[in-house]
Parts: structure tokens; C-alpha cells; sequence
């Protein structure tokens, strides 16, 4: 297995931290950014970046927008969710329309999913 930290991808990892999709920055600034749980944002995670990230829930969250809906797309987050899961991280995928359209009901997923991890860890 790849090692968990890839030293390459760190400046990608930068570079899309500066440059977050308006979904990704509603999520972190009007959540996830004073969320009592840490998160990390645009994490590098083996040959992975992922969008969210808590260590503490053992939580990835991918913000997804309509080209993850195609085929090979969706081949590949299979791949990317599969990589992931084999650290024992559990992978949600939120849908970019959903933050924009029912934001409150994305952030009570979210707090649902950090919680019944967190209680599964203890």
C-alpha cells in the first residue's frame, strides 16, 4: 500500500486551497471552518487530494460537481473511495447543487456522520 503522504502533490494541494469552487468555500467558511471537530482542507492523502478532511472522524468529504457523473468519472471515484477506505476512512460524496440548494441539510449530514464515527471510535 501507498504511503498515506505524498510530498508531490503538496503545492496541487495549495494551489486548489486558493482557488476552492464556491460550493467548497460556503461548506468551509459557513461550517466546516468552526466546526468543533478539526477539518482539513484540500488534504493530500496518498496519490489522493480530498476536498475535507477530519482525522479525528476518520472522515473524508468530497464535494462533487456534475462531471463526477460521468462514466469514467465515476469509475475513478470509485477507485479514489475504495484507496481511501482500505486507511479505515469512510468517504461521503455531496453533490455541489446540494450545498448550494439545501445547505442546511448538507451541514446536518455532515454532523450526523462526525458524530456516529466519533462514537464508533471511542
Amino acid at each position: 500500500m501507498q504511503p498515506k503522504h505524498n510530498k508531490q502533490l503538496v503545492p496541487l494541494a495549495k494551489q486548489l486551497r486558493k482557488e476552492m469552487t464556491k460550493e467548497e468555500r460556503h461548506l468551509w467558511y459557513d461550517f466546516l471552518r468552526s466546526y468543533p471537530v478539526r477539518f482539513s482542507r484540500q488534504k493530500v492523502l496518498g496519490k489522493y487530494i480530498a476536498d475535507f478532511y477530519s482525522a479525528d472522524a476518520k472522515l473524508v468529504i468530497e464535494l462533487d460537481g456534475s462531471q463526477h457523473y460521468e462514466d469514467g468519472n465515476m469509475k475513478k471515484d470509485g477507485e479514489r473511495t475504495a484507496f481511501l477506505e482500505a486507511y479505515g476512512l469512510t468517504v461521503i460524496r455531496i453533490p455541489n447543487n446540494e450545498v448550494s440548494r439545501n445547505f442546511c441539510g448538507v451541514c446536518e449530514y455532515i454532523d450526523s456522520v462526525v458524530k456516529q464515527s466519533l462514537s464508533q471510535l471511542r
